[in-house]
């Protein structure tokens, strides 16, 4: 039994709905199973359910046991504070919210029938993951780590065509096109596309003359990035908003007008507020920084040149008008790897690309200091016998996953013609 099977039926309300109650014998209605987001936090948000004849709405969440609720730490995360119903297959102990009031439990097990239980494994099992899935450890070495190396260099030629693309648009200004790939950086999945619009309406010659300032990068950046829209009594925020409006005038630039950031689903440390100010500082501290970062050769160089933090106001604020314990906001090593990943190396590329120098072994070689990336797709190579022991090997499993397992070119990739030989 995995989870993502009782998501399935809570998703499609594939189990009897017209007879459930709480383990406690209170009735339950659902009127919307809500959201199902498949991001961090709640599994399923913005849902709606009558318990007892009392309507509610907030989020549900689902485990296997009632107990994976605090295998998972939930009791120390915020975000879970609003789950109104914990639908599990096996109910074995309570949970409590902050306020010691207890979350109402539905069982599924006793509203799934047999014949239910059967359908989803025989309609859902997929054939496989990938063809070779039970063959590809079995690859010679040396023809799997050739191959790599083509994987991660494909990658790059995709990531640096998107570069030009934007240097064109920057009349090919390379401090331009890094403050845009930075800040989609900063934004992370969720805000990285709401960033990099940002990015890209502050003109790089503006940012340039008003990074002496701190609090005028941080005006112009929040500003544009939509977070200076609305009245708080906060002073900092005042501030900002004056001198943000001050900016614009001064500079005749077009106001705000994008969609809002996103907070939901993030925690703390990955709020926008807290991402942009990051930002803000490293382009006060950082003079010609495309400069630094194109000659970067190590990942002990680049933590030093990531060194930066929020603002002072962030030391004690997630947000605006919100007070929260002390805390000193600075980029973790973590999160310095994914910039050296996903910005640092195919700028490089794409700048070597651009004067016609050969740096393969220098970007390969920098790429095998950084940590392996965590994700679905990685655990899963991982499961049939391929592990990773950095980025560079997660960057190739990445590309050979998504352009050559999933579009089924078994015939184009190094491992299918290896086992075809073999066959």
């Amino acid at each position: 039994m995995k989870e993502d099977f009782l998501h399935y039926l809570w998703k499609f309300k594939k189990f009897d709905t017209l007879n459930l109650k709480t383990f406690n014998g209170e009735e339950i209605t659902i009127v919307t199973v809500g959201q199902y987001l498949e991001l961090a936090g709640p599994d399923f948000f913005n849902a709606q359910i009558t318990i007892a004849n009392q309507k509610w709405a907030g989020n549900v969440e689902i485990h296997l046991k009632s107990s994976d609720w605090y295998v998972h730490h939930h009791e120390q995360d915020s975000g879970y504070e609003n789950v109104i119903l914990h639908v599990v297959w096996e109910h074995d102990t309570e949970v409590f919210r902050s306020n010691n009031s207890e979350i109402p439990v539905l069982e599924l097990k006793k509203y799934v029938d047999k014949a239910t239980l059967e359908n989803y494994q025989s309609l859902m099992a997929p054939k496989s993951w990938i063809f070779c899935e039970k063959q590809i450890n079995k690859i010679d070495g040396f023809v799997f780590k050739n191959w790599q190396e083509r994987l991660f260099f494909e990658r790059l030629e995709r990531k640096a065509k998107s570069i030009f693309d934007l240097l064109e648009q920057t009349n090919h200004d390379w401090e331009a096109v890094l403050f845009c790939l930075l800040a989609k950086n900063f934004g992370l999945n969720t805000n990285g596309e709401l960033f990099f619009k940002m990015a890209v309406n502050i003109p790089f010659s503006v940012l340039r003359k008003e990074s002496f300032e701190i609090e005028n990068l941080e005006a112009l950046i929040f500003g544009t990035a939509g977070l200076l829209d609305s009245d708080k009594e906060d002073t900092y925020f005042k501030d900002l908003k004056f001198r943000y409006f001050y900016l614009i005038h001064k500079y005749q630039l077009e106001q705000g007008g994008q969609a809002p950031v996103q907070f939901f689903k993030h925690r703390p440390d990955n709020f926008p507020t807290i991402r942009l100010s990051q930002l803000a500082n490293l382009y006060h501290s950082q003079v010609h920084l495309f400069s630094k970062i194109s000659v970067l050769n190590s990942l002990k160089s680049s933590y030093d040149l990531f060194q930066v933090s929020a603002s002072e106001y962030w030391l004690n604020h997630y947000q605006f008008d919100k007070e929260s314990p002390k805390k000193r906001k600075s980029l973790s090593k973590s999160f310095i790897d994914l910039i050296v990943i996903n910005t640092i190396l195919p700028l490089q590329f794409a700048f070597a690309k651009s004067k016609g120098e050969e740096i393969s072994e220098d970007l390969i070689r920098l790429l095998e200091e950084v940590s392996p990336e965590k994700n679905a797709i990685i655990d899963k190579f991982k499961s049939f016998g391929v592990l990773a022991a950095s980025a560079f090997d997660t960057q190739s499993l990445l590309q050979l996953k998504m352009e050559y397992c999933n579009a089924g070119k078994c015939l184009e990739c190094a491992v299918g013609m290896e086992l075809l030989k073999k066959n």
